[in-house]
């Protein structure tokens, strides 16, 4: 499964049931290694996929498409991944704290 399929398949579990990402409004980019760069954005408690980074984003994760697996499925240790250099975040950190916790919830 490509990264943008398995993002697809998040943001409709997302879509789906939208309660915990409500009050989330939120452009989030992720630069996967040679995998290239994928935005999600949260507006009106609806997750919107897409393969282009258009406009600014309110945070920026950088990681490896292993890592970017891992963060999917709930088995990164971000903390680690960010002291140790594999994981990079620009941008609002706390928002970076809250994706991992509204993950946990459609894992």
């Amino acid at each position: 499964m490509t990264i943008k399929e398995k993002l697809q398949q998040l943001a409709d579990r997302m879509n789906a049931r939208p309660e915990p990402i409500e009050s989330l409004h939120a452009v989030y980019r992720f630069n996967i290694g040679d995998s290239g760069i994928f935005q999600v954005s949260f507006e009106n408690a609806r997750a919107v996929v897409s393969e282009e980074a258009a406009g600014a984003a309110d945070c920026t994760m950088t990681l490896s498409e292993k890592n970017f697996h891992k963060l999917l499925e709930d088995d990164l240790n971000t903390t680690l991944a960010f002291m140790t250099g594999s994981l990079k975040v620009d941008g609002k950190i706390g928002l970076a704290l809250k994706l991992q916790e509204i993950l946990k919830q459609y894992v």
